[in-house]
């Protein structure tokens, strides 16, 4: 028997003593509990564990995509029955000496997510471009007959990796379906021949431009795989300003009947445009850099950028850039020399044109409609009146931030899934043509 068992049983004993009126119970119970750390537990001590158990606990399993922060109080953790709270200063949960605890801030690759990556040769915009994206291959026969590809365009500063967890989760729930998610040129791996370099003013981020790199993505993938007869079916999945990305080209309608759908993640014309306004505040808050990337992962966790420590673990990598033989050439000496990727300040001529008549655009175009919002209070006078009428599917996911599918991998892919099931034409069974049953010689 433990130490700590042999107290739980004495503790027994004595309050079986003083039911029976012992005089001495009361004193000896008090003497256990000086005695005794862990049958008092300060507040601060609760919220240690907790904080640490959060750390240390969600998200070791890189499969795992529970969120990192827990709504549930110290008080209802004291309050539960048979509930013991150990003391940070002792070892009761200690691992074994000579095995080193894993960091929850190690970053995780992204093989552990798609299958291939893809570096995709292309002349278009201004100059050309080497698009790069990550591909996991949808399963079945060629066309129609092939598994949904969801293709996923991330918003501005965010890279590919932004749906990694999401693709994982996707494909618990639809095993056949393929993933395919894009660098946008001046984020991620892409690059581009233009005097300016990555994330600087001479790279095209106008919308067109982009509507029109997302598509050439799918053409070269479809070459690249050899997918010689149609594309797969398609579900276009945009967040912020890869929402408008995705919008700009479905009613451009030149992915044809391939296009199932597609899905808006947290973006609205009204609100977006209201928060261009206070863009240059958030910029100037965030750091400019970062001593190592996992100061930067942490800093988007306990800032609640990302609320989901194993997305962040994710994602976060492929946001920065180290430049640290950069400085050492200039002869400086930067403490953080891990820098942002996509220079955000730069892209400021092209914000409103992502914006502007998004909402319009949404309702026109061709093809199922979601929209997924982290608050009702996002939606504009025009998607409301939409959304009345039934022209779109709407789901609110209230306790996530603007990161929703980083935020709530779990929840955006069971939406995506069932969003895809009630537009899969490949389960309709249409009735034979009338031409067709007067050649059988049948009556009409």
């Amino acid at each position: 028997m433990s130490a700590l068992q042999k107290k739980w049983a004495k503790s027994a004993v004595l309050l079986q003593q003083q039911q029976q009126h012992d005089p001495t119970a009361m004193a000896n119970l008090h003497t256990l509990s000086e005695e005794d750390p862990f049958s008092t537990q300060s507040q601060s001590d609760v919220d240690w564990f907790m904080v640490r158990g959060e750390e240390e606990g969600e998200g070791e399993g890189e499969g795992a995509a529970s969120p990192v922060d827990d709504d549930s109080s110290s008080a209802s953790s004291m309050s539960s029955t048979g509930t013991i709270i150990p003391s940070p200063s002792r070892s009761l949960f200690a691992r074994p000496q000579g095995i080193r605890a894993r960091s929850t801030l190690e970053q995780i690759p992204w093989t552990t997510y798609f299958e291939r990556e893809l570096f995709l040769p292309s002349q278009g915009g201004k100059g050309g471009v080497t698009h790069h994206a990550y591909l996991t291959f949808p399963v079945g026969g060629g066309g129609s007959k092939r598994g949904p590809l969801f293709v996923m365009h991330h918003g501005a500063g965010s890279s590919g990796l932004s749906f990694a967890v999401l693709s994982s989760e996707i494909r618990k729930r639809l095993p056949n379906a393929g993933i395919l998610s894009l660098d946008a040129r001046g984020h991620g791996s892409t690059t581009t021949t233009t005097t300016g370099g990555q994330g600087e003013e001479g790279v095209d981020l106008s919308l067109d431009t982009l509507a029109t790199d997302l598509y050439d993505v799918i053409k070269l993938t479809q070459a690249t795989m050899r997918w010689e007869q149609e594309l797969p079916p398609i579900i276009l999945v945009g967040h912020s300003l890869g929402g408008a990305v995705v919008t700009h080209l479905a009613k451009s309608g030149r992915l044809g009947g391939a296009l199932l759908g597609y899905a808006v993640l947290d973006v609205v014309e009204g609100s977006a445009m209201d928060a261009l306004q206070s863009m240059h505040t958030y910029l100037s808050t965030r750091p400019s850099g970062f001593r190592s990337v996992k100061d930067a992962i942490e800093w988007h966790i306990r800032s609640r950028t990302i609320r989901n420590s194993v997305s962040a673990r994710t994602s976060v990598p492929g946001l920065l850039v180290d430049t640290t033989e950069e400085q050492v050439q200039m002869g400086r000496d930067d403490k953080r020399p891990w820098k942002w990727r996509t220079n955000l300040a730069a892209t400021q001529p092209f914000w409103e044109g992502w914006f502007v008549g998004l909402s319009k655009k949404f309702l026109e175009a061709k093809g199922a409609k979601m929209l997924l919002l982290a608050g009702t209070d996002r939606l504009d006078t025009e998607l409301t009146i939409g959304q009345m009428q039934g022209k779109y599917a709407l789901q609110v996911f209230p306790e996530a931030g603007h990161f929703i599918h980083e935020d709530l991998p779990e929840k955006t892919a069971i939406a995506l899934v069932d969003f895809y099931r009630r537009n899969d034409r490949s389960q309709l069974v249409l009735p034979p043509k009338v031409s067709e049953l007067l050649a059988q010689g049948k009556r009409v």
